[in-house]
């Protein structure tokens, strides 16, 4: 019994420590004598629902409206219609019908607390990309403001400081997207004004290009922002007895001139006398590729 009861006060306790940490919702009741209380004190975050129980209607305008979010808008309500605002910020905020004269219908309320620190998410899709492609920067900014600038900063693998390489804008509930082609593996972070986000890593494989330009001849470029010649490719084919892909040989790979900057093209020619029609590839290693690209692979051809 005395188990039964401590189970139950607990329970009892936490529910009462969760209804004062949440929000809350106060009532002003519109009568035909004004507002009933005309004072209230909430906490930022806190909301105050007008109903008006008179015979007419009224309208509910606040002389500052820095941080008040009412519904509807403008705040006009018929008898028993109900109407909220809520408070982002502190301070004291006087509101008045506009359509009856005199000092009845004023009231204020004092709104106590801080202000939350804003937050900036960021989420990228996809975390690991192929050389030349695109990866989408998501996120969210906290206050849900329109027209934010967001700066999206960039430490590609190599570099020990960030710098901006595109700056977009919060759209609705301060939703924002961003674009971008990694060149190499990339720690991303987003800022808006002093609010920076947590840091996500974009992981980049080279590019593989595998071709057959004759019979038992192939050719490989590897599109990448650094030079991989001198690094070796393994060539493979996919062997169906054992259901997976063996090693054929290795194949060096050399310098081509035919790349743009930042585009760097590594390239090689090589002979193979694999079976015909046999499935097969070349991949890069993470041992070849080095610590700022993710080992490559090529597309699949038939030999």
């Amino acid at each position: 019994m005395t188990r039964k009861f401590l189970i139950t006060a607990v329970t009892v306790m936490s529910l009462v420590i969760v209804g004062v940490a949440a929000a809350a919702t106060v009532p002003v009741s519109i009568t035909k004598n004004g507002y009933v209380p005309n004072a209230a004190t909430i906490a930022v975050g806190d909301t105050v629902q007008f109903t008006n129980t008179d015979t007419v209607a009224h309208q509910v305008i606040f002389k500052s409206t820095t941080g008040v979010t009412c519904t509807p808008n403008p705040l006009v309500l018929q008898p028993t219609q109900t109407g909220t605002c809520t408070f982002a910020a502190p301070g004291t905020f006087t509101y008045s019908d506009p359509n009856v004269k005199g000092n009845t219908f004023r009231g204020t309320v004092t709104v106590t607390g801080q202000v939350p620190a804003e937050t900036l998410t960021l989420s990228a899709q996809p975390k690991a990309a192929v050389y030349g492609s695109k990866v989408t920067l998501a996120g969210t900014l906290s206050n849900q403001k329109v027209g934010e600038n967001v700066d999206v900063l960039a430490t590609p693998c190599g570099q020990t400081a960030a710098a901006k390489v595109t700056t977009v804008q919060t759209t609705a509930g301060g939703a924002y997207t961003a674009v971008i082609a990694p060149l190499k593996n990339t720690v991303f972070t987003v800022k808006v004004k002093s609010t920076s986000s947590k840091a996500v890593t974009v992981k980049v494989k080279p590019r593989l290009r595998l071709g057959k330009v004759a019979a038992h001849r192939y050719s490989l470029r590897v599109f990448a922002a650094r030079s991989f010649a001198g690094k070796y490719g393994t060539f493979q084919r996919y062997n169906t007895t054992l259901a997976r892909w063996v090693n054929v040989k290795r194949v060096l790979l050399r310098a081509n001139s035919t790349g743009i900057a930042p585009t760097v093209i590594s390239s090689v020619s090589f002979r193979s006398t694999v079976p015909l029609r046999s499935k097969v590839r070349v991949v890069l290693p993470q041992l070849q590729v080095g610590g700022c690209y993710l080992p490559g692979r090529s597309n699949v051809i038939l030999g």
